[in-house]
């Protein structure tokens, strides 16, 4: 039986117009209107949620994806005849079968002369490719992509993305786990990925972002992932230096970005990155940033030097939420009485709430840290 793509998709949520669009695609032979008819009669009536999955499952087989579920590197969820969330992992227990499944999933597919069947390191691009790249995947709401052997798979995993348009992707995970920054990382096969191969030229070269107009949140993991971003995020968090080019805030001009949130520390050289890279928080980059995350960013300064620079930024004023990671000042780190120099400082972070775990003032005792908190209203500080 057959997947229909020609028959127009409602654009609204209302249960009339999907009834109807079921019965267009029971007519054309397409086996998810049964389904979006039955959905439509768990959610309305308490109809029996295993037999709406046992319906999807059959779906799935029909429709050619039931290997993709088997070989347990996807999982997926349905709505209204379209997968709806969907994460990827590689699984290693199936590892052994994948490569005649990617044998077979490749056939007649559009991408299929870009990839190796005869390296096992690009089968995980294969997966994600073909999933991608059907039809039934179009509407996607949420989108998590957690790779293995992401020096091919992150252009794969692109290609597959820009080449339809993602009208309802709000929320992206894209990237790779690591321990230190830079660190090499091993693939399916057990060998060695280095990550500075891909400095300053990008291990994804494609461009993602105009196919994916409703996005609004996005997670990045890893290094030299991407050029720059979409500009109309609202919510972005990176782990590691994504960009090309090493820079943490040279993120173009993402002018809607209300949140960010930034995960950066030692790398695998022992180094940690350099306080300098808060000159570049401006204002003017960043004109609608509203929530400011650094917690988990350990640059190579005191905590005291952190909460400096951010009293100096030209962001600072614009901010409503702002979370910083320990804070201990010492007179070393002051050049003088470390409590003075804290109370020169509060004023600046008033107007905002500002969260942190005040650690320690030298010299200074509870109830002095007290009285500071609260005549500027720091509430947020835990101590």
């Amino acid at each position: 039986m057959p997947y229909v793509d020609t028959v127009d998709v409602p654009v609204t949520d209302d249960w009339e117009a999907w009834l109807a669009h079921a019965d267009l695609l029971t007519g054309a032979g397409d086996p998810r209107g049964e389904v979006i008819r039955l959905e439509h009669h768990c959610e309305s009536q308490g109809g029996d949620p295993v037999r709406l999955a046992a319906a999807y499952r059959e779906v799935e087989r029909q429709l050619g994806l039931d290997g993709l579920r088997e070989d347990g590197s996807w999982q997926f969820t349905w709505a209204r005849g379209f997968i709806d969330e969907a994460r990827f992992r590689l699984a290693k227990d199936t590892q052994g079968q994948r490569g005649s499944l990617v044998e077979r999933l490749l056939t007649d597919h559009p991408h299929a002369a870009t990839i190796d069947l005869t390296d096992p390191e690009q089968w995980e691009g294969a997966l994600i490719d073909v999933f991608l790249s059907h039809p039934a995947a179009h509407r996607l709401r949420a989108l998590d992509l957690h790779l293995t052997d992401y020096h091919h798979s992150a252009e794969h995993a692109a290609v597959s993305l820009a080449g339809r348009q993602r009208p309802r992707l709000e929320r992206m995970y894209f990237g790779y786990s690591f321990e230190y920054l830079l660190e090499d990382s091993k693939g399916s096969t057990g060998n060695r990925i280095c990550p500075l191969d891909y400095y300053d030229r990008a291990l994804v070269q494609t461009d993602i972002w105009e196919s994916l107009p409703a996005l609004h949140t996005l997670e990045i993991e890893g290094a030299f992932l991407f050029r720059s971003v979409k500009e109309s995020l609202t919510r972005l968090r990176i782990r590691g230096s994504v960009l090309s080019d090493g820079s943490l805030f040279r993120l173009g001009w993402p002018c809607d970005l209300k949140s960010l949130e930034v995960e950066i520390g030692w790398d695998v050289f022992g180094c940690r990155p350099p306080l300098e890279l808060l000159e570049l928080l401006k204002a003017s980059r960043f004109p609608g940033l509203r929530s400011l995350d650094l917690s988990k960013a350990d640059f190579d300064a005191s905590s005291y030097d952190v909460l400096s620079a951010l009293a100096d930024s030209s962001i600072l004023p614009q901010l409503e939420h702002l979370i910083i990671g320990e804070l201990a000042i010492d007179r070393a780190d002051c050049e003088g009485n470390p409590l003075a120099a804290f109370t020169e400082l509060a004023p600046r972070f008033a107007h905002l709430d500002l969260e942190a775990d005040l650690l320690h003032i030298e010299g200074a005792d509870d109830e002095e840290i007290r009285r500071v908190i609260a005549r500027f209203d720091l509430n947020g500080i835990r101590y």
